[in-house]
């Protein structure tokens, strides 16, 4: 992986472009386990699931995954409106010093948890106003896409697939049109299963990969978090190095036909 090719985030450098989240894992400590082979180093945080303080009583995240060594991200992950996730993130502020970086995400039901658009733009308008850098789950619509980045999102983060499904990247042709028409980070957030589906999201071009259920769930997820970070630097180099055309119905050979020995 090329060393000067870094993912830039709210004017802020990362080597990493896998991004992790912290929940359905069995303990802190295999959360812990997990994030530190994963590489990445932006963690994102559900604040209204996880402890990172609000309760005193109880283990602390923080404790485990440090803010001195990851950026961590809140995010609004079981907000169904927009005054839901606003007020989640003005907590996530007050309890980590003042933090602007967020993930945004209003939900429309229970059972997709696809995104309220809506809702959606209207909690990153108020979000952005109120000082927050908000990188912001969405749906895979470039209009939509191309909206969130006029109103000053810091990154767009368009679903593969349905959270927690692992079914992959449905529509890459919608993921392109995003990606060729954004000048904010591009990162896939929710869908992907294992490290083929990283692979593909960056050979696409995206900028990143946010993943959850894909490592917590696998059956070793120290192991898969190793899969993850692999992946994601081989479909970033894949991409940089450009692949060779698709030439239907025709063949090329790999060794020349001209000049053969012996002719």
């Amino acid at each position: 992986m090329n060393a000067n090719d870094n993912l830039t985030i709210a004017n802020k450098i990362y080597n990493s472009r896998l991004l992790v989240g912290t929940g359905k894992y069995k303990d802190f400590a295999e959360t812990k386990n997990a994030i530190e082979t994963s590489g990445a180093e932006i963690v994102t945080v559900a604040i209204r699931r996880v402890n990172i303080g609000q309760d005193k009583n109880q283990p602390n995240l923080l404790d485990f995954i440090t803010p001195d060594k990851y950026t961590i991200l809140p995010n609004t992950a079981g907000c169904f409106t927009a005054d839901e996730a606003v007020r989640t993130l003005r907590l996530a502020r007050e309890l980590l010093d003042g933090h602007a970086l967020c993930k945004l995400e209003v939900l429309g039901d229970s059972q997709t948890l696809f995104p309220n658009m809506p809702e959606t733009l209207k909690a990153a308008e108020i979000l952005v106003k109120d000082g927050f850098e908000v990188m912001v789950y969405c749906a895979d619509d470039p209009i939509q896409a191309k909206i969130l980045e006029n109103l000053g999102c810091v990154a767009v983060m368009p679903l593969a697939s349905l959270i927690g499904s692992g079914m992959g990247i449905i529509n890459p042709y919608n993921l392109r049109l995003i990606i060729d028409q954004s000048k904010v980070p591009v990162i896939v957030d929710a869908g992907v299963g294992t490290a083929s589906d990283a692979t593909i999201a960056m050979e696409l071009g995206c900028d990143g990969v946010l993943m959850n259920t894909a490592i917590a769930n696998a059956k070793n997820p120290v192991l898969m978090a190793n899969a993850m970070k692999l992946a994601v630097q081989s479909g970033r180099d894949a991409f940089l190095a450009g692949r060779m055309p698709r030439k239907f119905y025709s063949a090329d050979p790999s060794s020349p036909t001209q000049g053969l020995i012996g002719k």
